[in-house]
């Protein structure tokens, strides 16, 4: 009975986060919805996460389409499919690593920024001051941060997959020796709009939950110097678990409906 006891306690605490968490997010989209939010916050923090974040990006989705390519046409070239390698690192980089990988980036560059940031304020208690001069800590701060991910995500996200799909293309024509021609016609032909769709609406999902999840462990945060770094820490792992999890049922559910 005792030493169920810690685990009946860890189990509660994660109940109460979740609970704190989906508070969190139905008191951002009122916020989002029925008070006017703060242009220049929205446009610090679209600056932060879709100007700042686009030199790990764009160098993640270049090397991720390199490796894919690069792998996929040495396992192809055995069985005489060279000219479907390109098709592949396209579909692969639109429906699925483009936007995991953004997001994880993301996840690690900006979720652990706003978990800090936060977490900052409400140990010196400069959370507490905003609600003394009648500023909601959501309106002034979570809100502007959600919007700007929401809005900023999809254009990383393109990026990736873009220069992924190029460098791939490099590598294949340039460096191992790929059919031009035929590799960039059975590109076009196989993929698909509703494939570039698929990634873009899991970027807006993968936004929501980076920024989402960054706030409230902010928010959330014990106080001192540990309890920020928990709070950083706790914001990383957890987006980055979301995402990934997530990213299987939207898949399931997005192929469903999109074809």
């Amino acid at each position: 009975m005792l030493g169920s006891l810690p685990i009946a306690q860890r189990a509660r605490a994660r109940l109460e986060g979740l609970g704190h968490y989906a508070l969190l997010v139905r008191e951002t989209w009122r916020s989002l919805t029925r008070h006017p939010w703060e242009r220049g916050a929205f446009s610090q923090q679209l600056h932060r996460i879709g100007v700042q974040s686009q030199p790990v990006v764009l160098v993640t989705g270049a090397f991720t389409g390199m490796v894919l390519c690069a792998q996929t046409l040495y396992q192809f070239h055995k069985v005489k499919m060279d000219t479907a390698t390109l098709a592949v690192v396209s579909v692969s980089m639109a429906s699925e690593l483009g936007p995991v990988l953004t997001g994880l980036m993301v996840a690690g560059r900006v979720g652990a920024a706003m978990a800090a940031e936060l977490g900052t304020m409400k140990v010196t208690e400069q959370i507490d001051a905003l609600r003394a001069l009648a500023t909601h800590p959501v309106d002034y701060l979570v809100a502007p941060r959600l919007l700007a991910a929401l809005v900023a995500m999809p254009v990383l996200t393109s990026e990736s997959i873009a220069i992924g799909i190029l460098a791939g293309y490099a590598t294949g024509v340039g460096l191992l020796g790929m059919d031009p021609a035929y590799s960039w016609h059975n590109m076009v032909r196989y993929t698909h709009p509703a494939d570039v769709l698929n990634g873009l609406i899991k970027s807006v999902f993968f936004g929501g939950l980076v920024a989402t999840i960054g706030c409230h462990k902010g928010l959330q945060c014990l106080q001192g110097a540990e309890g920020v770094g928990k709070a950083t820490t706790e914001a990383v792992v957890a987006a980055s678990i979301a995402i990934l999890i997530s990213n299987f049922f939207l898949t399931l559910t997005l192929n469903r409906i999109l074809g």
